[in-house]
């Protein structure tokens, strides 16, 4: 850990020839399982001040590259170029330069027990994922685009200010900063903690400090996965690899409780060329006939196989995984939900993962280079999908095997931060949909894609930068949205040139677009479950705080 702290000074004087930070470092350490932060540090007190800064200025239509080299993963610079790696329990990016020359001391973000840093150009750390702010202020040139590490992973992105160039997607700092403007991220403490100061970018959502904070973590499902209980009180039994999960599944009864915490690694940045993956053979662990199981990553994990939940399984929940880069193409959904001729899986709990690979096309792979990232087909039911970050993947998750597939399922999806992904956020095919309080930015061919006679109960949603946010393509049978509440609400907000990056296409024959932005089917039936839907701008300032792995399974919390 000393050996991190001391690349600080070492950055900050690249950039200005002078070194400060405040000091008074605390560090706690305590295990994912009781719902507190793994690794957590904070730097001279409370969230939301400026913790560390940088002196110096940069000229307008420079690029910054301040060279030195990261405690692990390889080397590290700013302003918009490659920071590979990350330690595990969070690393430190102080400064961050604005687009007008004078350096910005960031602001420090404490998130579930993490911290980062961003300002424009600047990097952000968090829970050993590192994400490159990737943006540059008026005349300034992004030279990769940014370049997002998530457990050691790449996921090129990144958006300019005005004037500047942009190469490739999205960052998970997100968003663009205005000519001389400073940008922070996330902000808060860990559950129940005070919100950072700062402003909020134009796009990928900041926490802004009126609206928007965290709180304790969920300790039942809400939505249609209402009943599912998992392991429950059963003794945490840690293995590190997918051999040893496998084992211990196999192990078990089926009934009575499983407790699994995963302690495993994966470097995401071994992977050279992501192409490669679907040339591999798929690594799987299932679930199969077996009940009241729970899953949990330790903070820092990562893993490359995917989890199958099948056959009659029952009670099942997947927590704070990292998974990344799946091998096996079209054999390979990260997490899947299938029924089999022995029963359907039922009262399933996906909650706090971030999942990822890659947005390349892989020549000769098809449409499945990587496939599905939650899938959920063959009568799979009652099912919650939340606070999950889905992120640089082509085709996300699909809700009805085929057309055919018509058996009646019911899946909540809330608080998930879809970001710079192709399409199905969700796919539904038949059924019921409850796609409640949702981030979906950057989303580059179809958001919510509503098929065969299927009922979506769309609310409070924060739509941005998207291609077709609602639609019923590419099946013989259209589907019914019931819009509720959401930051789109009329006709002006959908149409050419309106403030969020709104855009549609024609699709194949047969398409209906919500260009009208209007209910084409009241939902027709009750939920079954009680809730309070958070505002959509909460939802867009503060979801980035609490969805994905690493945060201490924080909720958002609206003001």
């Amino acid at each position: 850990m000393s050996k991190i702290f001391g690349v600080l000074p070492y950055l900050s004087c690249l950039l200005a020839c002078q070194c400060s930070s405040s000091s008074g470092s605390s560090l706690s350490h305590s295990d994912a399982a009781s719902g507190t932060a793994d690794a957590s540090t904070a730097f001279g007190g409370a969230a939301g001040t400026s913790a560390l800064s940088s002196g110096g200025t940069v000229g307008t239509g420079g690029v910054v590259n301040a060279g030195g080299s990261a405690p692990t993963g390889g080397s590290a610079s700013l302003g918009g170029t490659i920071f590979r790696g990350g330690a595990t329990g969070g690393l430190i990016a102080s400064g961050g330069i604005s687009s007008a020359g004078a350096t910005s001391s960031g602001g420090l973000q404490v998130t579930g027990g993490t911290i980062g840093t961003l300002a424009t150009g600047g990097i952000q750390v968090s829970g050993g994922s590192t994400s490159l702010g990737g943006t540059t202020g008026a005349g300034g040139t992004q030279v990769t685009g940014g370049m997002q590490v998530s457990g050691g992973s790449t996921a090129m992105g990144g958006a300019t200010g005005a004037g500047g160039t942009r190469t490739g997607g999205s960052t998970a700092g997100g968003g663009t900063t205005a000519a001389g403007g400073t940008k922070l991220i996330g902000g808060t403490t860990a559950a129940g903690g005070s919100l950072a100061t700062g402003g909020v970018g134009s796009g990928g959502g900041g926490t802004a400090g009126s609206s928007a904070s965290t709180g304790a973590p969920e300790t039942s499902p809400l939505g249609y996965g209402k009943g599912t209980t998992g392991g429950g009180n059963a003794t945490a039994v840690d293995i590190a690899d997918m051999a040893a999960m496998q084992a211990a599944i196999d192990g078990y009864s089926g009934s009575g409780g499983l407790v699994l915490r995963y302690t495993g690694k994966f470097n995401f940045a071994s992977i050279t060329d992501p192409c490669v993956q679907h040339t591999l053979l798929a690594q799987t662990v299932e679930i199969k006939k077996k009940s009241d199981i729970t899953i949990v990553g330790a903070d820092g994990s990562a893993a490359n196989f995917g989890i199958h939940i099948a056959s009659s399984s029952s009670s099942i929940i997947v927590r704070n995984m990292t998974i990344g880069l799946t091998p096996g193409g079209g054999d390979s959904d990260m997490i899947s939900l299938e029924g089999m001729s022995g029963g359907v899986p039922t009262d399933i709990w996906i909650d706090h993962n971030e999942l990822f690979s890659s947005m390349a096309d892989c020549a000769g792979a098809g449409d499945t280079s990587f496939d599905g990232m939650i899938d959920i087909k063959k009568g799979a039911d009652n099912v919650t999908i939340s606070y999950n970050y889905m992120h640089d993947h082509h085709k996300v998750s699909l809700n009805g095997y085929t057309d055919d597939d018509s058996a009646v399922r019911h899946v909540t999806f809330h608080h998930n931060l879809f970001e710079n992904v192709g399409s199905r956020t969700p796919l539904q095919r038949h059924g019921y949909s409850h796609v409640l309080n949702n981030y979906l930015y950057q989303v580059l061919v179809s958001g919510i894609n509503v098929r065969m006679g299927g009922y979506s109960l769309v609310e409070a949603n924060y739509f941005e930068t998207v291609l077709n946010p609602v639609t019923a393509r590419d099946s013989s049978a259209i589907g019914y949205w019931d819009l509720r509440n959401n930051n789109l609400a009329s006709k002006a907000d959908v149409s050419a040139g309106n403030a969020f990056g709104i855009t549609w296409d024609a699709g194949s024959t047969g398409t209906v677009n919500a260009t009208d932005w209007t209910t084409t089917a009241a939902f027709p039936e009750p939920l079954g479950y009680s809730y309070t839907a958070d505002p959509f701008q909460c939802v867009h300032d503060g979801l980035r705080a609490a969805a994905g792995a690493g945060k201490a399974l924080v909720t958002l919390k609206c003001k």
